[in-house]
């Protein structure tokens, strides 16, 4: 808003720069491969590619799992002691536009749970992964 870059528009806490408790600090930018939805199997869930959810360093990004895909534009929001990165979207499933919200919340040793709604539509908790690094 004002051009500072701790302004709310940051994906990072705007205290991101003071040293913090890595089992609560959220850290969402990056790839995540979706490894487990609640509503979804498997043979869905990778249907034409891994599942993943991708957050950029300004809380844009994308994701897909089974046939629908979409962009997303999200936050880090404290949740008391907790944070998470909370997001929207909109996209396709199966052609048709779709749109919803979601969170994601890095948990430590590369993992995250979360959850995916579509408007007006299902709704699936998720399990998540950072890849390998290469």
């Amino acid at each position: 808003m004002n051009g500072d870059p701790d302004n709310a528009d940051s994906v990072t806490s705007p205290d991101s720069s003071a040293s913090a408790d890595p089992a609560t600090s959220v850290d969402p930018i990056g790839t995540w491969h979706i490894t487990w939805m609640e509503m979804w199997g498997e043979d869905y869930l990778h249907r034409e590619t891994q599942a993943y959810i991708q957050v950029g360093e300004d809380g844009l990004g994308d994701f897909q799992f089974g046939l629908v895909s979409g962009s997303l534009d999200g936050h880090v929001e404290e949740l008391g002691p907790e944070s998470r990165f909370t997001f929207t979207w909109e996209g396709r499933d199966e052609m048709h536009p779709v749109s919803g919200g979601g969170w994601l919340c890095p948990k430590g040793d590369g993992e995250a749970e979360g959850m995916i709604k579509i408007h007006r539509g299902d709704r699936s908790r998720l399990k998540a992964r950072r890849p390998p690094q290469q």
